[in-house]
């Protein structure tokens, strides 16, 4: 149902930089980008992830409860993908492992404090 999640950023060359990297793990590469504005997926016909600066000029700021989940394929995917992220300067708000009988995932914030995870069923 979602077709792409656009997270606000104040800096976006850092940004972009991250998300290079961490999203390029699960082989999403960018395919639209602007000044303000870059866009990273795996398929133009799969869900995508994006930053950009806020048209209104004001400073992003993170949603208070608002949170982006990715979908991975096994708990050694979250795994990978979740110490990707705290390599690249992530801050952990919750390590990857078993939630519950079916769930396994891993929280983090990006670098400018967007929270997401990386999940998949088991």
């Amino acid at each position: 149902m979602i077709g792409y999640v656009t997270l606000g950023s104040n800096n976006i060359p850092r940004a972009a930089k991250f998300y290079d990297e961490l999203l390029g793990e699960m082989g999403a590469k960018r395919f639209m980008e602007s000044d303000g504005f870059v866009a990273w997926g795996t398929s133009p016909d799969k869900p995508g992830v994006s930053i950009i600066k806020p048209n209104d000029g004001k400073e992003a700021s993170v949603g208070n409860g608002v949170m982006v989940a990715i979908a991975c394929d096994k708990p050694e995917t979250v795994d990978k993908l979740y110490n990707k992220a705290i390599e690249l300067g992530a801050t952990d708000e919750g390590p990857a492992g078993p939630r519950g009988d079916t769930f396994y995932a891993g929280y983090f914030r990006d670098l400018d404090g967007n929270k997401l995870n990386f999940f998949c069923t088991t």
